[in-house]
């Protein structure tokens, strides 16, 4: 996400060194390029030319710290800027309320609002510990019926029936009875949605919160949908008392003007990102890591938030015990390192955290890192035996050939993996014996990506 506007951000900050301080005609040029990069970002035209102005107005006749180039000042002056129009500080849920607390997603057909109603049911459930049951009102949808019902069994949550016979209305009803009966911290309502925004639609959407009363009415919103986003959460903004936006498919937009001028047009909080297909992925949102992310400063805190979350502490330990005993890393310590990779969403996602170099493209780094490629990595090592996985050093060429027969790759694959271990071997060795300084002149380059 981010990833046009980031760089077309970098350029823009970079087009001011060499200079003294910051005046109007030395930024006039950069702030030209800011607008086009937000313009292409699809950030509302009434947000583009606000943010421009307040940047504008911070920056001409700011002096320079003297520990700042100019160029240095305008990143910092934007920087604040986008943390105010993307919220200012984090929001979370409201569940102080008597249980069962409703929630209620809103949005058009196809934002992913089945999708994000189980999401946020896990989040719910692992992070807060609620007992949570879901419920679809999407009468029109029998599929999104049935859909809701699958992803509630597999989140660990309490499922409201519903059927297409049925009134929105009377359902929410009956839910909130059965939510009450099986003490459900939580009801969260699924919507229906359209392929457009309807008079029909809205009136739906209306009874349904009214026989809902929920506590919290989230607008579920397509973060790749663009300008049609900003004009569905204007209309859902003046029929339904919101209290907050998801933005769903954030993986997939290399853009993210969404995120920038629907929370400007709404003044609602941003709550969530959808960062994926998996069913825990989603992320809380934070406006100044997210504005860190998109001047290309990385969000070092959600990385290691999700270092902590999703390595194993038990493996990791016996990793360590291992290599301090003297014992090498082999070829099944290499795959539990692949596979907690692979859980954060592969080195492309942890790439999107860590802070780029103004000079190195973000695309450049990333190269092929994907969950297909650490999932073929994966493949290759299971091919093999428990003895080769620990020796690995007796892998000849017929064991090689099997190996990628077993995997459906080739001779190649399995020996650029071979030697990717290698390497992680020889750094392993290094850091038991003297230290991260070692490892570090080890690395080729002073780095380490996937081979293949």
């Amino acid at each position: 996400m981010f990833e046009n506007l980031s760089g077309r951000m970098r350029d823009a900050a970079r087009s001011l060194t060499g200079k003294g301080r910051l005046t109007e005609s030395n930024i006039k040029d950069t702030l030209r390029q800011v607008r086009l990069a937000l313009l292409e970002a699809d950030v509302a035209l009434p947000v583009v030319k606000l943010f421009i102005e307040r940047i504008r107005e911070r920056a001409v006749g700011e002096e320079v710290s003297k520990s700042l180039t100019p160029g240095q000042s305008l990143v910092k002056i934007i920087h604040s800027e986008l943390v105010s129009i993307l919220g200012a500080s984090s929001a979370s849920l409201d569940l102080k309320a008597q249980p069962p607390v409703v929630i209620m997603l809103a949005g058009l057909q196809g934002a992913g609002k089945t999708t994000t109603a189980a999401k946020l049911a896990k989040r719910l459930i692992d992070v807060e510990r609620k007992k949570v049951m879901l419920v679809s009102v999407d009468i029109h949808r029998p599929a999104a019926i049935l859909q809701l019902q699958t992803l509630a069994a597999e989140v660990g949550a309490l499922h409201c029936s519903s059927a297409s016979t049925e009134k929105p209305a009377k359902i929410v009803e009956r839910s909130l009875d059965e939510a009450r009966r099986c003490h459900a911290d939580v009801l969260i309502v699924d919507t229906a949605g359209r392929l457009h925004v309807d008079d029909d639609m809205m009136a739906e959407v209306v009874a349904v919160h009214k026989a809902a009363a929920p506590r919290e009415t989230l607008f579920v919103v397509d973060s790749m949908a663009g300008q049609d986003a900003v004009n569905a959460a204007t209309v859902f903004d003046e029929s339904l008392p919101l209290t907050g936006i998801i933005l769903t498919k954030a993986d997939g937009d290399a853009k993210g003007g969404v995120a920038l001028s629907v929370r400007e047009v709404t003044g609602k909080p941003i709550l969530f990102l959808g960062v994926g297909e998996k069913i825990d992925a989603l992320e809380a949102f934070h406006p100044d890591r997210m504005a860190s992310r998109i001047l290309g400063m990385g969000d070092v805190l959600s990385l290691v938030e999700e270092i902590e979350d999703n390595v194993e502490k038990e493996k990791a330990e016996k990793l360590a015990r291992k290599l301090k005993k003297g014992r090498g890393f082999d070829l099944s310590d290499l795959r539990d390192q692949l596979q907690q990779m692979a859980n954060m969403g592969g080195l492309a996602t942890l790439l999107d955290k860590l802070p780029i170099p103004g000079n190195v493209s973000p695309a450049a780094l990333k190269g092929g890192a994907d969950d297909k490629q650490i999932a073929r990595q994966i493949a290759v090592i299971n091919s093999m035996t428990p003895g080769e996985r620990r020796f690995p050093k007796v892998i000849n060429g017929s064991r090689k050939k099997r190996i990628a027969a077993g995997c459906g790759l080739q001779i190649q694959d399995v020996n650029r993996l071979l030697k990717q271990h290698r390497q992680m071997e020889k750094m392993m060795k290094k850091m038991s014996r003297g230290g991260m300084q070692k490892m570090l002149r080890g690395m080729p380059g002073g780095t380490l990506r996937p081979g293949f």
